[in-house]
């Protein structure tokens, strides 16, 4: 079975065994599909022959051809394993379907490709990475050399690459409103090998404190998984993530505006927002920095508590909510709220609360997770699925559309995914399904009058229902906190292309070095968006620094753009690289970054950042100097705690 240019996918026929070439040059082998149906474990290889057919496609990614492996055996379910492959495409789909011939089938693991052998590159030579389910709990990506551990399960999508060369190997699911997948790359006896599966529970990683829920019907299919072995893991991941949008669609509503930028009140002012402090920091933007805009407008964010407006809590008048509303429009700017809508935050206080919207109470709501619930972040779930959950969701949301807001910053998303031992609706069984009830019921509600901001979500599942997603949990203002940021930034960029924009959280200059103020901000331009987060109610170094940078036209021309920057070097573990580059039209972009307590002197040979060797110059976007590039090579010095970040000019 042929794809792309030069791949060819091989079927053992004896051993019902999956390999994959690429040039010529084997890839993986020995990958077979593995099912768990009624709780019996069966094998491609404990059928007879399979059935092998192909047909012409076309589909959302281009016309192709489907090949089929179609097994059948007397009282067991039929195995269809189905190959998508397309000629301009160097990447192939595959997919596993599970038929109960007039029996239910009950399952929660299927894998299309499990224990294949990697064969690409020597195990000493290549480096797996620890992708994250979530943003939550200053969760980080891992970057780990594989003959060093013994596996690495990683969320939805498993990387396995020579950080030299940069040659790599993409396995990760395309559709996510059923199932939570993951890819396991394991070293065993220094050989390399992986499994890919859909069914994923883990309570360090998924949040989960019980497996996976049952996926039942008389058929089911397992996501889609994207296959792919590229020259440059870099290009492979940013496919990986074009794909995942052609194949699941966004539900959100198509966004035609400008990059957004703005302020949000978590960064500095948190619980103590008012109507006062909070107008103050709308004259700020509509005053001291008018051109601090992508488009025309900003958007100025009350995150929680803006609820210190609503006499007599959410069920009371929000007429001084609306008040702040008008008067950030009459300034020109775009208002924006916050809401957690899956979570119950007053929990403690007992089960017979009344929720806001119906006559249910939250205990109702609760979800169920054996004879607990789900606890996590101090927040309890509600079930998505629950009436009552839904009509609190159009309750509020009707309140804030209301008062006239533009802007929803949504948070603790996963709650809504975690996996129940029962929801309300009874068609639900797993969590992601929970998941696609209630984020598609938020957004229908939303109708398309405000920018939707995921802030701690499931990092592919929620593409569907957001336009700005924030890439790691929260940070503020020091130089650890950006190079936590960036860390998802060096592994997670690709997810540039899942969402409109990735965001990487509120900007705080507050009361640290200039050098750290710098890397916080560069860290918000490379990462696609730019919300700053300082109290500007008042005056201080943060807003004098804000009139001189918010408005440089230089970098607001790299927010505009909108994409993320991309990491030079992947071998970083848990820290973060100190590169990243950037190609926008014909010009080309670095940003440096110094993480440590001492000046360093960097050394960065043009071809590893992708430039073609020439007579350049380095234009720092922050002071307009210019350094000379000699010999190919940039050679500069950086104090500590400090970042810049350059146009690459000709001479």
């Amino acid at each position: 079975m042929t794809f792309g240019k030069n791949g060819n996918i091989t079927y053992d026929s004896k051993q019902k065994t999956i390999a994959v070439s690429q040039s010529g040059k084997t890839i993986f082998s020995g990958a077979k599909a593995s099912i768990i149906v009624n709780g019996k474990t069966i094998t491609a290889d404990s059928y007879p022959d399979a059935v092998f057919a192909k047909q012409t496609i076309k589909d959302d990614l281009g016309n192709g051809l489907k090949y089929t492996l179609t097994y059948k055996e007397k009282n067991s379910p039929t195995l269809i394993q189905s190959f998508y492959t397309y000629s301009n495409k160097s990447y192939f789909i595959t997919q596993i379907e599970i038929l109960g011939n007039g029996q239910q089938i009950a399952t929660n693991y299927i894998s299309p490709l499990d224990l294949g052998k990697i064969a690409f590159d020597k195990i000493e030579n290549l480096q797996t990475v620890f992708v994250p389910y979530d943003n939550d709990a200053f969760i980080s990506y891992n970057s780990k050399k594989l003959d060093t551990i013994s596996h690495n399960t990683s969320a939805e999508v498993g990387i396995t690459f020579n950080n030299d060369s940069r040659n790599g190997f993409i396995v990760g699911s395309l559709e996510h409103t059923i199932w939570k997948s993951a890819v396991k790359t394991s070293n065993k006896n220094k050989e390399a090998s992986f499994s890919a599966w859909a069914g994923y529970s883990e309570r360090e990683t998924t949040r989960d404190s019980i497996a996976h829920g049952i996926v039942k019907g008389e058929k089911v299919s397992s996501p889609k998984f994207f296959v792919g072995y590229y020259s440059d893991w870099r290009n492979g991941m940013e496919e990986y993530a074009k794909a995942n949008r052609i194949v699941e669609k966004p539900f959100v509503f198509k966004w035609d505006k400008p990059t957004p930028v703005g302020w949000n009140s978590w960064g500095v002012l948190m619980e103590k927002i008012n109507y006062d402090n909070t107008t103050k920091v709308a004259d700020f933007f509509a005053n001291s920095v008018p051109q601090f805009r992508v488009g025309n407008t900003a958007y100025i964010d009350l995150d929680s508590f803006w609820d210190n407006m609503v006499k007599g809590g959410f069920t009371g008048d929000f007429s001084k909510l609306k008040e702040f509303a008008d008067y950030c429009k009459n300034k020109g700017l775009e208002p924006g709220a916050y809401w957690a809508p899956f979570t119950d935050w007053g929990w403690k206080d007992g089960p017979n609360r009344k929720a806001e919207g119906s006559d249910y109470t939250f205990g109702q709501m609760w979800t169920k997770t054996g004879n607990t619930y789900f606890d996590f972040d101090g927040a309890r779930a509600i079930d998505p699925t629950h009436p009552g959950t839904l009509k609190r969701v159009d309750y509020v949301i009707n309140k804030l559309k209301d008062c006239g807001f533009k802007m929803i910053k949504i948070d603790f998303l996963g709650h809504a995914a975690a996996e129940s031992t029962s929801f309300y609706d009874k068609n639900v069984t797993a969590g992601m399904q929970a998941y696609k009830v209630g984020m598609e019921h938020l957004v229908k509600a939303l109708d398309g009058q405000m920018l939707i901001y995921a802030a701690i979500s499931p990092n592919m599942a929620t593409g569907r229902y957001a336009h700005v997603r924030r890439i790691a949990c929260d940070a503020w203002k020091t130089i650890e906190q950006t190079q936590y940021t960036l860390n998802s930034v060096n592994y997670g960029w690709w997810q540039t292309y899942v969402y409109d924009y990735i965001d990487a959280d509120h900007v705080v200059f507050a009361d640290v070095t200039e050098g750290e103020n710098r890397a916080r901000l560069i860290s918000s331009v490379i990462t696609g968006t730019l919300i700053t987060g300082d109290d500007y109610s008042k005056d201080g170094i943060w807003s004098k620094r804000a009139k001189e940078w918010l408005q440089n036209k230089e970098l607001l021309k790299i927010v505009e753009n909108g994409v993320a920057f991309r990491p030079v070097e992947g071998n970083t573990g848990k820290q973060t690289t100190e590169v990243f580059e950037q190609k926008i039209g014909n010009e080309w972009y670095i940003s440096i970054l110094n993480y440590g307590n001492a000046s360093k002197n960097y050394a960065l040979p043009l071809e590893r950042l992708g430039v073609k060797n020439g007579s350049y110059k380095l234009r720092d976007l922050f002071t307009e100097e210019e350094i000379e590039v000699k010999n190919n090579t940039i050679n500069l010095s950086l104090g500590a705690k400090d970042a810049r970040l350059f146009k690459i000019v000709n001479r």
